[in-house]
């Protein structure tokens, strides 16, 4: 149940381009390289993003891509 809760606001908050830990904006984050056209972004709080620079938007990293 909780889940259901937070997802739809996790999913506002990567749409508004911000982190969902902390929210701040996730254009001002550290970035590396990734596979593809993408980016690996890194948030001041340590949570991993990753950044398709073909459709502009972020999702959450998985684990084979930490």
């Amino acid at each position: 149940m909780f889940k259901n809760v937070i997802a739809p606001i996790q999913a506002w908050l990567l749409s508004q381009k911000r982190c969902v830990g902390c929210g701040k904006e996730l254009a001002d984050a550290k970035r590396g390289k990734a596979k593809g056209g993408e980016e690996k972004v890194t948030c001041f709080c340590g949570r991993i993003y990753i950044h398709d620079t073909k459709t502009d938007k972020y999702r959450r990293a998985l684990l084979e891509e930490v």
